[in-house]
């Protein structure tokens, strides 16, 4: 199925379509509730005009009512119904005298408008099922107009983002793909809690469930055709073998809608700042947009991805946004880039504790901008690169990159990827290089997502071509140790001719030999034989110092050996200064709003340090026989372990799955991981931050002992709970068995 130079109907004539195919669907799940659809179905047989003019009368309407269902006539105007009036499917007529006060009619030239007035207290919309798409260009839905809205009242203090009111969710028991599907221009979705939109497990879908799905108008299908509306894909694409024609990309921005806006919205959170419990598959869903932009939300407990893009997003806009806890049961990744994304950019966002890689960019179309962001605590679940990147010209400049379980920026080797710059960010407490340029031999999943080390000269023609940015070489300092003399030390070095080198200071204390690179200091360029010379004037013995080359046909290198500061006062007499230790840190995504300044009191007078708390914790929970799901036992341990947690909140844990040894190493590594993964999210139900568990599988590599009966099996299926940075603090662990679970004589896996 091609859509190429299909004609785009009239809002009205899809929608009718929509209705019929929600009525076939009806019918086969044996529902006997009318849907909007269905209603607007029969309007049209009936002779009642649902189609959309050309120019629609813009309209305010005003929902207040949290109802939701079936149209009717009634006191109260819902959201389900205000959508329909503002694409111009329902009219006036159709509405009792209490609804027709709910709507002010605006010129033709103004948008329309969707504001709220639900009652106090009432502010929950709990659909029935999924909404109409915003197909009014121009439409602005806005939940800053609830009364009791407080643009001045933010939860965190990192971006100030105010709590919205109004929260949409589906109604108990019941699964809805998506919250609010856009398809026009211009559309403005504002100030919302929207969250536990996803799909049951069942057939495949061709586009994604999400909290706000943006994608084009579908065209009318053929009556052959036995497909639900929210399944079509604009194709553009050969069926046999799965590629795309740039033509018919191209084409797609001709129906794709336009300057979208989604701010100040709360996604996947409720406004309390809990978890749902059912979390959404997936925050923002930009499908076939352009000029997207999403601005100041707070998107967190996805499933999956927070931002993901598919066909076409160029002229994305990402910013000021914080993105917390997102791939907590699939696609790990904060923000997903794929498809069409030329000219987009993600600026000023928090993205932290997410499970895996806070950018990563999927063979895509284009080049992004990630600027000033700060990408800290990522890699929770899976351990990779805080931003991968595939493609070329992507930029990733003066950003935080920070605490990764994994490096810090991988480029990728295949497909080719050239022309990355990667300038003045700022690395610390990585696992990995804080640049990291992959090599097509290394070609397992481990390498391409966590980057295979420090690369070797690359000095051939044919070398450039098998690593990512060309194989661009790191710096080679001329020394391991430089003299500072008369408060000044002069640093020099080798890079590929032509490359700017950017020098920096690497403060953080590392048994790895190359970086992290903690501090930009100053860029110099490289003469005709590649050399560089700088003199800096604040250095001092005991510093340490690295760089990276780039150069405008390769992109940036990975990061020179570090080279150490010593003094110019004879040994005998010099003392380097010994590393200190690094304070802990604390692992915070956000903290809240800070209250209005008040005179600081005088301080107290400082009282003794306390004696070392002393508290019994639990170390371990258990698993039946091939589940990962916890029982009511475990479940009562991990209170436990939650209790301590959250008292201290400097405590931070690694959840370690482990498996018996039967099945095989795949099978067990897998099932250690979905044990890992049950117990960390039944800990953030209880309110531990994501930013404090990371989670490993050792399979059946650790088991606890070297027996075969079913008692030494019931043992070895466990998740470890490893507590870390306890100051202060004098825990006895505990490993307890009031939950084992041992398989009746004789089972078998």
């Amino acid at each position: 199925m091609n859509y190429k130079g299909t004609k785009l109907p009239k809002i009205g004539d899809w929608l009718l379509v929509m209705g019929h195919w929600s009525w076939v669907i009806g019918r086969r799940n044996n529902k006997n509730q009318l849907s909007i659809t269905h209603l607007l179905l029969f309007l049209s047989i009936l002779g009642v005009s649902t189609k959309a003019t050309a120019q629609p009368t813009g309209r305010v309407v005003v929902v207040n009512s949290n109802q939701d269902g079936a149209i009717q006539a009634d006191d109260g105007l819902t959201l389900r119904e205000a959508i329909a009036i503002v694409n111009g499917q329902l009219s006036a007529e159709q509405l009792s005298e209490a609804e027709r006060a709910q709507i002010q009619p605006l010129d033709s030239n103004t948008p329309s408008r969707i504001e709220f007035n639900l009652p106090s207290g009432d502010t929950t919309i709990r659909l029935q099922e999924m909404l109409p798409p915003l197909a009014s260009p121009g439409l602005v839905v806005d939940g800053t107009t609830q009364p009791g809205y407080d643009a001045t009242r933010s939860a965190t203090a990192e971006i100030e983002i105010p709590i919205p009111v109004v929260e949409i969710t589906p109604a108990p028991d019941t699964d809805i793909l998506r919250g609010l599907t856009i398809v026009a221009d211009g559309v403005t979705v504002r100030g919302l809690s929207i969250y536990g939109f996803t799909k049951a497990a069942g057939a495949t879908l061709n586009t994604p469930p999400a909290d706000i799905f943006i994608d084009r108008p579908p065209p009318v299908p053929d009556a052959a055709w036995d497909v639900k509306p929210w399944d079509w894909e604009p194709r553009g694409r050969e069926e046999d073998t799965g590629t795309r024609g740039r033509e018919d990309t191209e084409n797609l921005g001709e129906l794709s809608p336009k300057g979208v806006v989604v701010e100040l919205n709360w996604l996947g959170i409720l406004p309390d700042e809990g978890m749902p419990e059912t979390p959404s598959a997936f925050g923002v869903v930009v499908f076939n947009s352009l000029g997207t932009t999403i601005e100041r939300n707070r998107i967190a407990n996805h499933e999956g991805s927070a931002i993901i893009t598919s066909v076409q997003a160029e002229n994305l806009l990402v910013t000021e946004n914080i993105i917390v806890g997102n791939g907590i049961a699939g696609m790990p990744d904060a923000i997903r880039l794929e498809g069409a994304i030329a000219n987009s950019q993600i600026t000023g966002n928090l993205i932290c504790g997410n499970d895996g890689s806070g950018v990563y960019l999927f063979k895509p179309d284009g080049s992004v901008q990630i600027r000033d962001n700060d990408i800290i605590f990522n890699g929770r679940r899976l351990r990779r690169a805080a931003v991968y990147l595939m493609g070329d010209n992507n930029q990733v400049i003066d950003n935080r990159i920070a605490y990764q379980a994994g490096p810090g920026v991988v480029v990728t080797s295949y497909p080719k990827s050239d022309l990355n710059v990667i300038e003045s960010n700022r690395f610390a407490g990585l696992e990995g290089l804080s640049i990291d340029l992959n090599a097509q031999q290394n070609v397992e999943p481990l390498h391409f997502q966590r980057g295979d080390g420090p690369n070797p000269p690359r000095n051939s023609p044919n070398r450039r071509k098998e690593t990512g940015n060309s194989a661009i070489n790191a710096p080679q300092f001329t020394t391991r140790e430089f003299v500072v003399r008369e408060s000044q030390v002069q640093l020099s070095g080798q890079a590929d001719s032509g490359s700017s080198v950017q020098l920096y200071r690497v403060s953080e204390t590392s048994s790895s030999p190359y970086g992290p690179l903690s501090e930009p200091l100053t860029t110099v360029e490289t003469d005709e034989q590649g050399q560089f010379s700088v003199a800096l004037n604040d250095l001092q013995a005991g510093d340490r110092v690295s760089a990276i080359a780039t150069h405008p046909q390769y992109g940036t290198s990975e990061p020179a050996r570090n080279a150490l500061i010593q003094s110019s006062v004879p040994s005998s007499q010099s003392r380097i200064p010994d590393p200190q230790t690094p304070t802990p840190v604390i692992p915070r995504c956000t903290t809240a709003q800070l209250p209005p300044t008040t005179p600081e009191p005088i301080p107290p007078e400082p009282a003794p340090p306390p004696e070392p708390l002393r508290l019994r914790v639990p170390r371990n929970v258990h698993f039946a026989l091939d589940r990962s799901d916890l029982s009511p036992e475990s479940a009562a341990v991990l209170d436990e372990i939650a209790r301590v947690l959250l008292e201290y909140p400097f405590l931070t844990v690694e959840l370690q799955g482990h498996t018996d040894p039967r099945a095989s190493d795949a099978y067990n590594q897998a099932l250690g991981e979905r044990r890992a993964l049950s117990v960390r999210n039944y800990l953030l139900r209880q309110g531990i931050a994501p930013e404090r568990m990371t989670i490993r599988s050792f399979g059946e590599r650790q088991r606890r002992t070297a027996g075969t009966d079913v008692l030494d099996y019931a043992r070895d299926r466990r998740v470890e709970v490893i507590f870390q940075d306890t100051r202060g603090l004098e825990i006895i662990f505990e490993t307890q068995e009031s939950d084992l679970q041992v398989e009746p004589t004789g089972g078998t896996r």
